[in-house]
């Protein structure tokens, strides 16, 4: 660090320098997209170098569950650092942290799960999961390999997770999806077809559509379908009434295993352990990431159930050991910080506050956004929640994209403090704060939320633009 850099200093050289996810390269490094330097952070607060403080309404990005400045885990990460900072855990070496932290995720998730294997992001986590469907398959003598996913569905941002993924800002100009990987359709009940469906309804057609999609690839062809208990980054879209029954119904009917992707819900964001519990979904593998370690540092696991785990021994006793691995993968810093984010967690009862807490969310929410003329659609579980944004939330219109409707809103939220995330692919403004947030700090994040809702409201009745 340069003494006495000033903060624009630090930005132009940051455009100069730094590749950043998500940005608009050209606009951003050109300096027609504004910066900013985070400096610090306490509780559910972030502060930037020029001394503003924002609330952050999105946890970084679903994962900074106990809130910033938790010096236990700092500590935690110090103390480990000076007793082994790294050691690999191939052929069958391991440390004390990650054996710990193993026993006690997989007893947090029970459902079956038997071993977890490590990574550093969701998205290297289910490039895991993929090869796992199919060396499952090989070993079984079947060609049950193409994996399912969702128009909609987050799952990473790699050549083959970021196929999963159903954005199509993941898939453009990058030559995905790749083979071997579909898409059915979302559980998405606001932007059904039909006004008149019910709920149920809906996600009876859901599962309709995907046993249609198995049945045309062939069910000997189909090894898994991989969902997210609540779509994230999709538009933060709880499952409708049914749903999960449903598709439970499709895939034991064509045997098809089940991949619980809960690098958002896991962790107690729902406020429950795990979405996959809260849903009943059964699933055979599981996805972990962000809460894991609250991004103190990077860490991901892929938990696989005892009926794979059996294919998988079975496999390696044919073939010898499995051809796969990370340098990093159970990290003694990343296992040391997940245990003390965990111990947090447990301690303060963080997963029912979610529950309590999340309840006076989404109950404020909906009294003050519902009816709002500019609001379609308010949702959410836990401290999971989003706004939708319509011309006509009666007829569940959508604006012309151009107008960038949920960026505004983001924009104007920024403006009060607050960091909320315009949602991709939708005008929708997205909160996932810190577990740790109270009723009262929820009252000010959404008369904060309002302000800019208002705001951007009067702005576009100033502009021409109709609302109901």
């Amino acid at each position: 660090m340069r003494e006495n850099d000033s903060t624009q200093s630090l930005i132009e050289r940051d455009r100069a320098f730094v590749f950043h996810a998500s940005t608009h390269l050209r606009d951003y490094a050109q300096g027609r997209a504004p910066g900013r330097v985070i400096s610090g952070g306490r509780g559910i607060r972030l502060r930037d170098r020029d001394g503003h403080e924002l609330i952050d309404g999105f946890a970084g990005l679903y994962c900074v569950n106990v809130g910033y400045g938790r010096e236990e885990i700092i500590e935690a990460i110090a103390a480990q650092g000076r007793q082994l900072a790294y050691y690999h855990t191939y052929v069958g070496h391991t440390n004390e942290p990650l054996v710990e932290l193993s026993e006690k995720v997989l007893g947090l998730a029970g459902q079956g799960m038997s071993k977890i294997y490590y990574g550093l992001s969701g998205s290297d986590a289910n490039e895991t999961q993929i090869k796992l469907v199919r060396y499952y398959a090989n070993v079984l003598g079947t060609d049950k390999k193409k994996i399912i996913s969702r128009t909609r569905g987050y799952h990473g941002s790699t050549i083959a997770a970021g196929s999963l993924t159903g954005l199509p800002s993941f898939h453009d100009h990058f030559d995905l999806p790749i083979a071997g990987i579909l898409h059915t359709d979302a559980p998405y009940y606001y932007r059904r077809d039909r006004g008149e469906q019910s709920e149920r309804e809906f996600s009876r057609q859901c599962a309709e559509s995907l046993e249609a999609l198995i049945l045309r690839e062939g069910p000997g062809t189909v090894g898994a379908f991989i969902a997210e208990p609540v779509l994230g980054t999709g538009g933060i879209v709880p499952p409708p009434q049914g749903y999960w029954e449903e598709i439970r119904a499709v895939l034991d009917r064509y045997q098809v295993l089940l991949i619980a992707d809960e690098v958002v819900c896991g962790f107690g964001r729902l406020g429950v352990d795990f979405g996959s519990q809260y849903y009943a979904m059964k699933p055979d593998l599981i996805t972990v990431a962000k809460g894991l370690t609250s991004a103190y540092l990077p860490l991901s696991g892929v938990m696989v159930g005892e009926r794979v785990w059996k294919v998988l021994e079975q496999g390696t006793g044919e073939f010898g050991p499995i051809g796969h691995g990370y340098t990093y993968s159970g990290h003694p810093l990343g296992a040391v910080a997940a245990l003390a984010n965990l111990e947090i967690i447990q301690r303060e009862g963080l997963t029912a506050n979610a529950a309590r807490v999340g309840a006076h969310l989404q109950a404020r929410l909906a009294g003050r956004f519902g009816g709002h003329p500019l609001v379609g659609d308010v949702r959410g579980i836990g401290l999971l929640a989003a706004l939708e944004f319509s011309p006509r939330p009666r007829e569940r219109r959508q604006f012309d994209p151009a107008l960038r409707i949920g960026a505004r809103v983001g924009a104007a939220a920024l403006e009060q403090g607050l960091i909320a995330r315009a949602m991709p692919h939708g005008d929708i403004l997205g909160f996932a704060p810190p577990l740790i947030i109270t009723a009262e700090e929820v009252d000010d994040l959404v008369e904060r939320a309002g302000r800019a809702v208002d705001r951007v409201r009067d702005e576009l009745i100033r502009e021409g633009v109709v609302l109901d």
